[in-house]
C-alpha cells in the first residue's frame, strides 16, 4: 500500500536541487544535451542559463564541425564538450543518446532561443506523471524569435502529422524536450538532419508512450552573430518526406493499400468501356488499353500483398523496440 506521506517524484527532484544535500542530489542523474554548429555567440549563454536553472545537471555540448570558437566558449562556460564528425543534427542526437548515461535527459538547441528556467517544470512533470517525453510548445514573446516561414511550415507539418498519425502535439519541431532514460535508450535515431524532431515524435506515437506538451516562452531574438541553420524550404521538404517515409515504414498496410486502391480504380475506369464493348459486340477493340488495365490491377494486388507482408515485419520491429523500452526503469521510480 502506498504511503500518502511519501514524497512524490517531483518533490524528490526538487530536493535533489538543494546544494547541501548530496544524497538527494544523487536521486536522479540529469543530463542537458546541446547539439551545436557554429554557435559561438550563443552557446556561452545557453550553458550559463542551464547551469543556473539545473545546477545538479551535467551539461554536454556536442560540436558538429563548427568553424568558429564554439568549442572554446562552451568549455570555458563549464560544459563537457564532445565532437560528432558526421554532419547533421540527427547524427549528433544519435551520438549523444548512445554516449550519455543519465536518468533524465534535456535536449535543447544551442542558439539561446529557449527558456532554460522552464526545464525544471518540464522535468518535474515528467517525473510526477511518469512520462517518457515532455515537449516545450513554443509561445512567441518576440516577433524576431520565430520567422514567419518557419511558423507557417511548422503549422502545416504539425497538421499533416496530426492527420497521418493521430497526434495531439501542436509543435512537432520544437528543439526543447525532456526524455526519460527508457525513451532515449529505445530510440533508434535513423534521421541525419533537422527531421530528427519528427522522428522523436513518431517514435512516441507508434509505441503509444506517455507524453505531454508544456507551453514555454520563446521570446529571445537571436544573439548577434548567431544565425538559424534551418532552411524553410529545403528542410521543410526533408521533414515532409520524413513524415511520408515514417508513415510508409510504420503503417505499411495503410500506405500500400492506398496505392493499390488508386491503381485498382484507374484499372477499373479503363476497363469499363472495353467490357461494355465486348458484351455488346463480342470484340476487344482497344487491346493495348486492356493490357494496361490488367497490368494496373496486377500492380494493385501486388501493392496490397506487399503491405500485408511489411505490416508483419513492422509489428516485429515494434515489438523489438518495446522490449528495449521496457528493459529500462520507469521514470519517477528513483532507480
Amino acid at each position: 500500500m502506498l504511503d500518502p506521506s511519501a514524497p512524490t517524484p517531483a518533490e524528490r527532484f526538487a530536493a535533489a536541487a538543494r546544494p547541501l544535500d548530496g544524497r538527494a542530489r544523487a536521486a536522479y542523474r540529469l543530463a542537458v544535451l546541446v547539439p551545436c554548429f557554429n554557435e559561438e555567440a550563443a552557446i556561452g549563454k545557453v550553458v550559463a542559463d542551464f547551469r543556473a536553472a539545473l545546477p545538479e545537471a551535467a551539461i554536454y555540448v556536442y560540436d558538429n564541425n563548427s568553424s568558429d570558437r564554439t568549442v572554446e566558449v562552451a568549455r570555458g562556460a563549464g560544459a563537457l564538450v564532445r565532437r560528432e564528425r558526421h554532419q547533421g543534427k540527427g547524427n549528433v542526437v544519435r551520438r549523444m543518446f548512445a554516449d550519455v548515461e543519465a536518468d533524465v535527459y534535456v535536449l535543447v538547441d544551442g542558439d539561446a532561443t529557449y527558456d532554460a528556467a522552464s526545464a525544471r517544470g518540464m522535468i518535474a512533470r515528467l517525473l510526477d506523471e511518469r512520462l517518457d517525453m515532455v515537449v516545450a510548445a513554443r509561445v512567441e514573446k518576440e516577433e524576431q524569435a520565430y520567422r514567419p516561414g518557419h511558423r507557417t511550415g511548422n503549422r502545416l507539418l504539425t497538421g499533416f502529422l496530426t492527420t497521418v498519425f493521430k497526434s495531439g502535439f501542436t509543435d512537432i519541431l520544437s528543439g526543447d524536450r525532456v526524455f526519460s532514460r527508457r525513451f532515449v535508450k529505445s530510440f533508434p535515431a535513423l534521421s541525419r538532419g533537422f527531421e530528427i524532431e519528427t522522428e522523436l515524435t513518431v517514435h512516441a506515437l507508434e509505441l503509444e508512450l506517455p507524453v505531454a506538451e508544456m507551453p514555454t516562452p520563446y521570446y529571445y531574438a537571436r544573439l548577434r552573430g548567431s544565425a538559424s541553420k534551418l532552411s524553410t524550404w529545403r528542410d521543410g521538404l526533408r521533414i515532409l518526406m520524413t513524415i511520408v517515409s515514417l508513415y510508409r515504414s510504420e503503417r505499411p498496410l495503410a500506405f500500400f493499400s492506398a496505392i493499390g486502391l488508386a491503381f485498382a480504380v484507374v484499372s477499373v475506369v479503363l476497363a469499363i468501356p472495353i467490357v461494355v464493348t465486348y458484351l455488346e459486340r463480342g470484340v476487344v477493340p482497344r487491346l493495348p488499353t486492356a493490357v494496361l488495365s490488367t497490368g494496373l490491377m496486377l500492380l494493385a494486388s501486388l501493392s496490397i500483398v506487399a503491405g500485408l507482408v511489411l505490416d508483419t515485419v513492422t509489428r516485429g520491429r515494434r515489438e523489438a523496440k518495446l522490449i528495449a523500452y521496457l528493459s529500462q526503469p520507469s521514470p519517477g521510480t528513483g532507480q
